[in-house]
């Protein structure tokens, strides 16, 4: 057992509701977020004037800053934090917001952290064209650093981002899809951009090239139990809760590890049910497809393969020494294990 999991599971984590426990998470790095968001404020200025309330409403939500909450976490386990971390956590951040407008559009998504998403209030066109200027300028702020390794490695990242959502776009609707291939999307489309805030923190705390490596598979294990939550958020969570639009992925014909799983487990009626549903949904097949998720019992194995996840995400740990932002990586898992355990069927 690593030490941080004996320490952080007695003493520094109390039990907390998943939202206080992500206010224990972040109150350490809490001027390193308001930071952040600062910055990101700023970037407002960067755009045309003409596009300032685009920019404005896409750069000012009310997300949890997970990405830039990880860089400082990184950045901590190795030392701490300086402006350089700040500007690498912004620029993730704008590359992230880049892909939920693209991604609000290509779901017909109305509801995104609460709020109307950009294309619900201005329409697809303008939410795919600023999401365009948003990746353009997290390149243009990453270029700004003197060494071309961090503005490599934002364009690496945002490449291997938009190939994953082109890979998930093409196996719409493909029951047959691997495991393999499932996870290899997952790990694009979302882990990448953990796994990229996490090394890039690294890089610019001088760390060793084994705790480099290991904070980018940190990342990726982290980011990878992430979206399979954010998977099962779609199919057995609330939009209260959730604070964006719900069954769009089964909506858009994205077959996702629940119902890949109750593919694989139903018999020929319930598949040849379920893939016709999926192939010419309509809304009112939410509730049957739930009905077949919960008979073929796919939330306690989708949980278990979350934490698989998350277990090694905190095996990648032991390469770090420890400190408080070991711990709250550690801490970053447990959050997640919580709201995981918080899913009803």
């Amino acid at each position: 057992m690593l030490a941080v999991e004996s320490k952080v599971g007695t003493e520094a984590t109390p039990r907390l509701e998943p939202a206080g426990y992500w206010k224990h998470i972040v109150e350490p790095v809490e001027p390193f977020l308001e930071s952040v968001a600062r910055r990101l404020a700023k970037q407002v200025n960067e755009f045309d004037p003409a596009l300032a309330q685009y920019a404005e409403y896409a750069l000012n939500g009310h997300g949890k800053h997970l990405r830039p909450t990880l860089v400082a976490l990184a950045a901590n386990s190795l030392g701490q934090t300086n402006d350089s971390h700040v500007t690498v956590a912004v620029i993730i951040e704008m590359v992230h917001l880049a892909t939920l407008v693209h991604d609000d559009v290509m779901d017909e998504a109305e509801i995104r952290r609460g709020q109307l998403t950009l294309a619900a209030n201005w329409g697809n066109e303008i939410a795919v064209l600023f999401g365009d200027c948003l990746f353009a300028q997290s390149l243009k702020l990453a270029a700004s650093f003197p060494t071309p390794e961090v503005c490599r490695a934002v364009a690496s990242a945002t490449n291997t981002v938009c190939s994953g959502e082109i890979l998930q776009t093409r196996h719409r609707r493909n029951f047959e899809l691997s495991r393999r291939d499932y996870f290899r999307v997952l790990e694009m489309k979302t882990a990448e951009l953990f796994a990229l805030s996490c090394e890039l923190a690294a890089f610019l705390s001088n760390a060793t090239a084994p705790q480099r490596a290991a904070l980018r598979e940190f990342g990726l294990a982290f980011g990878t139990a992430y979206q399979i939550y954010d998977d099962c958020v779609d199919l057995f969570g609330t939009e209260q809760k959730a604070g964006k639009s719900l069954g769009t992925d089964l909506a858009k014909g994205k077959l996702t590890y629940p119902v890949l799983l109750a593919w694989e487990r139903a018999n020929a009626a319930d598949r040849a049910r379920l893939e016709a549903m999926v192939q010419d949904w309509q809304p009112g097949a939410f509730v049957s497809v739930n009905e077949l998720l919960a008979r073929h019992e796919t939330l306690g194995p989708s949980r278990e393969l979350i934490e698989r996840y998350l277990g090694q995400a905190r095996q990648c740990l032991r390469a770090l020494p420890e400190s408080a932002g070991r711990a709250g990586l550690f801490d970053v898992t447990e959050y997640l294990a919580r709201q995981t355990a918080a899913l009803s069927e």
